[in-house]
């Protein structure tokens, strides 16, 4: 195993060696108020983002064919479109397969610190060689404005609580990497007017503690999040900070803000053919998979006693995919599937979020001609009210087209349907990331 062919890590690597991160992990534990959970956009390249999610099987046979296709991938990474250690039993299972498959390969992390604590044994017994951790702040006051909430087990605390007790895994972590021999890297991700001027103090800390390497990360501006209003520092106020904090620790020069899919070289262009093998992937079923009957769950209430199927409500971002909590919806399409192929009737508006039961009350009233609910995630009272209205709610993700022919043709749907992350609380309107 060679470490200086890590890419991003070395400089001069990126210009031979590639890298290729598996989308295994999409729950995240923190909600960082320049982030906007929305993580399935084709089109926009940051960190956060990916065409899809693998599970670990999925992933296996996804970078079988990136391996085929790429010959000089030196890096398997997991870098969300969440937190791994979040979702540590996939991030664990597909790292420890990885490395049992290619033994020479670097396994690199990126994570937010906060339930690393926990793994750094596992993550060693592995042979994860680098891990990037995101700093933000090493003042609990400057953090507490950078985080919405913290979630540490099934809590979620608040900015000030949270941002002192991330601080102290984050620290906790580092320690732990560094007396396992790991490299690390540290992330900070500037902010104009939130930690710009704090940067240096940050290099200052980490170098204390021995981390391998900065990287000063220009903030994105991300369609809403909280801090979507801040704009992204330009290139020279990024280099003023660089050569501030290079006085303690060396930096990262040639970051691309990669994504949670990112393929290939630093510089290449996404390839579309890889991210249609990951999407086509991430419909595999695995081999030991429980069946599920042949037909949908309640496929005979759907269909009634005149045989003609009730449209069909979908909570879509796009237009393409089915990939919207319901708690985010502003709108469901309405589509007809008694005709050969599925037909879009309408854009639906629904009632506007905030208004707690009676949203979904009035939303039960706006669906009479709809039995059957399509979406990427939903909370227990939505779930609770509408299912005690007779409807029906199925957690998928996929294209429209595809799952609206299976339910239409009652086709087995097990590789169709999304497990949920985790059990909301009643007030849960988020995108299955937690509660806000």
């Amino acid at each position: 195993m060679n470490i200086e062919n890590h890419p991003c890590f070395n400089p001069d690597a990126c210009k031979s060696y590639g890298r290729v991160h598996l989308p295994v992990a999409p729950r995240c534990n923190i909600q960082c108020n320049f982030c906007n959970r929305k993580f399935d956009c084709v089109n926009e390249s940051r960190p956060g983002v990916s065409s899809g999610i693998l599970s670990p099987y999925q992933a296996m046979e996804y970078l079988k064919k990136v391996m085929a296709a790429k010959k000089n991938i030196s890096v398997v990474g997991i870098a969300g479109p969440g937190d791994p250690f979040a979702n540590p039993e996939e991030t664990l299972d597909t790292i420890k397969m990885v490395n049992e498959t290619w033994p020479d390969m670097l396994l690199c992390l990126a994570t937010n610190g906060l339930n690393l604590p926990d793994y750094l044994d596992e993550v060693a017994k592995v042979n994860v060689s680098h891990v990037s951790i995101t700093v933000n702040a090493v003042d609990p006051v400057i953090g507490e404005k950078i985080y919405a909430w913290v979630r540490t087990g099934k809590k979620s605390l608040s900015p000030e609580k949270g941002a002192r007790l991330l601080l102290e895994r984050q620290m906790e972590s580092i320690k732990g990497l560094k007396e396992r021999g790991i490299i690390v890297k540290v992330n900070t991700i500037v902010l104009p007017g939130i930690n710009d001027h704090h940067v240096t103090r940050i290099a200052e800390r980490m170098s204390q503690m021995g981390v391998d390497l900065l990287n000063c990360m220009p903030y994105y501006p991300n369609e809403g999040s909280n801090f979507s209003h801040l704009k992204e520092p330009s290139k020279q106020e990024i280099a003023k900070i660089q050569a501030r904090a290079k006085k303690y620790i060396p930096q990262m020069m040639h970051c691309k803000r990669c994504r949670a899919d990112a393929v290939g070289m630093l510089d290449d262009a996404p390839d579309m053919s890889l991210l249609n093998s990951l999407q086509d992937c991430a419909t595999l079923k695995e081999p030991t998979a429980v069946e599920i009957p042949e037909t949908i769950p309640g496929a005979e209430k759907i269909t009634g006693t005149t045989g003609i199927l009730p449209y069909v409500a979908i909570a879509t971002r796009e237009g393409v995919l089915i990939n919207q909590h319901l708690g985010e919806a502003t709108f469901l399409s309405i589509y007809d599937i008694n005709k050969d192929t599925p037909t879009l009737i309408e854009h639906r508006e629904m009632p506007e979020p905030g208004q707690k039961e009676f949203r979904w009350n009035a939303m039960a009233q706006k669906l009479a001609d709809c039995h059957l609910i399509l979406v990427s995630g939903v909370g227990n009272s939505p779930k609770r009210i509408l299912t005690d209205k007779g409807y029906q709610i199925l957690m998928v993700e996929g294209l429209i087209d595809e799952i609206l022919m299976a339910v239409k043709n009652k086709q087995n749907m097990n590789h169709l349907i999304k497990r949920e992350p985790f059990r909301c609380d009643a007030s849960c309107s988020g995108a299955g990331m937690g509660c806000m």
